[in-house]
Formats: C-alpha cells, sequence, structure tokens
C-alpha cells in the first residue's frame, strides 16, 4: 500500500469507489458525488477542525502494484487532556477490494505512525454487525466499549497508561 495526503483532485477516483451502495450499508447516507466530495475535501485539506480544537489527517490508500486507489484512512486528533493526544480513527475501503487487507494494512500504518508521533490511544466506531471492521479494529488493539453512539459501537484502546478504569 500507498498512503498519500488527500488532495482535493483526489475527488473523482474517490467518487468512482465510494459511488457504490453496498458502502452505504453501513456507513448510512447516499453515494457522494464528485462535487460533494470535492467541497469535503476542500475543507478536510485544511488539516483541521475549523475551531482548531482537532487535528485532521486524511490519507488515500493506494496499491503499488498498480497505483488503484482502494480507500481511505482517517485520523481525527485531540486532546483528552492537557498531556495526552488521542485520535479517533476511521477507514473506507472500496467494495471491490474488501477482504484482501487493504483497511487493515492502512489502518495499521497509520496507528504506527501516530503513536511514533506520540498519540497514546486510539478510538473508532464501528457498526456491530460489520465483521470486517470489527476485525481491523481488534488487529489495532481496540476493544468494544458496550458504549453505541449512532447505530455503531465504540471501540477503544487507551494504550498503555491511564486507561479510564484507572483514573
Amino acid at each position: 500500500m500507498q498512503l498519500e495526503p488527500l488532495m482535493i483532485t483526489h475527488a473523482q477516483e474517490a467518487a468512482e469507489i465510494l459511488n457504490d451502495v453496498r458502502l452505504h450499508k453501513w456507513m448510512g447516507g447516499a453515494p457522494p458525488t464528485r462535487e460533494e466530495l470535492e467541497q469535503r475535501y476542500q475543507r478536510q485539506t485544511v488539516d483541521h477542525s475549523p475551531d482548531g480544537r482537532y487535528g485532521w489527517l486524511n490519507w488515500m490508500l493506494r496499491k503499488r502494484a498498480d497505483g488503484r486507489l482502494v480507500g481511505t484512512v482517517q485520523a481525527t486528533l485531540y486532546r483528552s487532556r492537557p498531556d495526552r493526544v488521542e485520535a479517533e480513527l476511521a477507514w473506507v475501503i472500496g467494495h471491490d477490494f474488501q477482504g484482501d487487507g487493504y483497511g487493515k494494512e492502512g489502518a495499521s500504518t497509520m496507528a504506527l505512525w501516530l503513536r511514533t508521533q506520540g498519540v497514546s490511544g486510539f478510538v473508532a466506531h464501528v457498526h456491530p454487525e460489520h465483521r470486517a471492521s470489527a476485525g481491523i479494529a481488534r488487529a489495532l488493539g481496540m476493544e468494544p466499549t458496550g458504549e453505541v453512539h449512532d447505530s455503531e459501537e465504540l471501540w477503544a484502546d487507551f494504550g498503555p497508561r491511564d486507561r479510564p478504569s484507572d483514573t
């Protein structure tokens, strides 16, 4: 896999992958148009939320062998305490590329890099019936918390220290 920072010019390729109703079984909503993706990517390439409270990393996943775009990985960075940075991870792999390990490789690469940058813990929201995403979260060391938000369960790996039950 090759990970590359999100650019507005990715919208055309991404629209082809994301324009698949099978993906939205788990994500909800409808497939975005190229124009909608361009607008979204315009906002996301700023690398932080409008209020500056959250950092954004958005990377596109591309197969090295043939250069085809297969999906995305994202991290929203936030300070859970003044001395602690955590990340909410998300991944989307085009339906035709699922089952080949791209989601696990992309998310693992992002998580490993984030750990080297001082990120202490990770969370992800996974639909309870989406076994593939649950497998990726588990491979990243996350566990289901039992907390549900908008039909998705919160998975978490709070890192080697300061688990919520310890505070």
